[in-house]
């Protein structure tokens, strides 16, 4: 059987001494002054010779020798980063890459690399420059950091790189990186009665092709009125002052838990519908377009769907199942499940509707799922 390499990450909660704390601040701060600096010598750069360059590291150390007091693979992945930035502009992906600020970047990060040595007569199996210990993380330059090691890699996963981060609630994370080598999956083809249909619903997440709704936690809307309070106690403060700044960790908690509790719940679901079924259909709608909107905006950016798509894609592939995918302008509301007649005075507010082609009573989210089921495994096997 065909071996496939793949990374996975796992994240851990650390707690840093006030020492390595101030090395971690300290590495954040040079790894954000080193991409402001190339990010304005690329600038004039490309204004001088119309050309792309992006230098090196070591070519600022002269200059600023501070950069040579924190880790260099954390500059080196600087560098990394903004050649990865600039490649997604000029493919038209993303936008030209920004200048970070420390006061408007909420979450502050960096990453560095697992070193392998050679072994040596004395030591025949030197210790990895980053590696997991009882109750600690080894991170370079800033030692064993006490972390919440609630969960351990399996044997044969090569560690590659650390990513530690600081939340706005001023929590510390690290996420350990591995790659792992395994059996390639086997495909499962798409069985009509096993598979699901998902329509997207505001408010009740998805409706399936079985009538089920998802219940989605709505996060924001259960805590939106305690965060609006919190927020006015904030606006009535003076900026800057230690009692606006704990409010602040306040309000940031709040958010932290919104966001929690739309991902454990996104996460579950995801893993749920996976391990139930052959293959899982989809409607390509847009997204950012709907969160754009007067009425359903609140609702949209609530739910987490979009994430939830992408969790279901990589799952399903995990398992060698496939995420099909129907064209937004397919009409799966309109159209009758029963006899293909496609109602076109349909309006959004109709959640039920008579086909006045055959009679049929439909409910339009379940008929839309049943639709958009029918379709997409239509146009796999078409295409297969």
């Amino acid at each position: 059987m065909a071996k496939i390499k793949k990374n996975k990450a796992i994240k851990y909660r650390i707690f840093p001494t006030e020492e390595q704390i101030q090395m971690i601040e300290q590495t954040f701060g040079c790894c954000r002054f080193l991409w402001n600096h190339m990010l304005n010598d690329e600038h004039e750069f490309y204004v001088a010779t119309d050309k792309h360059y992006i230098p090196t590291p070591a070519r600022y150390k002269k200059d600023f020798p501070f950069l040579k007091q924190v880790d260099s693979l954390a500059l080196a992945n600087v560098q990394l980063n903004i050649n990865e930035a600039f490649s997604d502009f000029f493919s038209g992906t993303k936008k030209h890459p920004k200048f970070k600020s420390k006061k408007h970047n909420p979450v502050n990060s960096y990453t560095t690399n697992c070193q392998y040595s050679k072994p040596t007569p004395n030591n025949q199996f030197p210790n990895p420059t980053i590696r997991l210990i009882h109750k600690a993380i080894h991170v370079p330059k800033i030692g064993d950091i006490p972390a919440k090691i609630h969960r351990v890699p399996k044997k044969g996963w090569k560690l590659k790189s650390a990513t530690i981060s600081k939340e706005p609630t001023g929590k510390y994370y690290c996420s350990v990186l591995y790659e792992i080598i395994e059996d390639e999956p086997t495909d499962v083809e798409p069985v009509f009665d096993t598979s699901i249909g998902l329509d997207y619903s505001s408010p009740s997440f998805y409706i399936d092709s079985d009538g089920n709704a998802a219940e989605s936690p709505t996060a924001y809307r259960k805590m939106q009125d305690k965060l609006a309070k919190e927020q006015r106690r904030l606006s009535r403060m003076q900026k800057g002052s230690k009692n606006y700044n704990e409010q602040r960790i306040k309000i940031n908690l709040l958010h932290e838990k919104i966001k929690n509790r739309r991902l454990d719940f996104v996460h579950q679901e995801s893993r749920r519908i996976t391990n139930a079924h052959s293959s899982v259909c989809l409607e390509t709608i847009n997204l950012r377009a709907m969160s754009q909107t007067l009425n359903l905006g609140k609702s949209t950016t609530d739910n987490g769907f979009g994430m939830f798509r992408r969790m279901l894609e990589y799952k399903l592939a995990d398992q060698g199942k496939k995420l099909l995918l129907v064209g937004r302008w397919y009409p799966s509301s309109k159209t009758c499940g029963v006899c293909g007649f496609i109602n076109k005075d349909l309006k959004l507010r109709d959640r039920d509707w008579i086909c006045p082609n055959c009679g049929s009573f439909l409910m339009r989210d379940t008929n839309a799922a049943s639709n958009i089921r029918a379709k997409a495994i239509a146009d796999y096997f078409d295409v297969a």
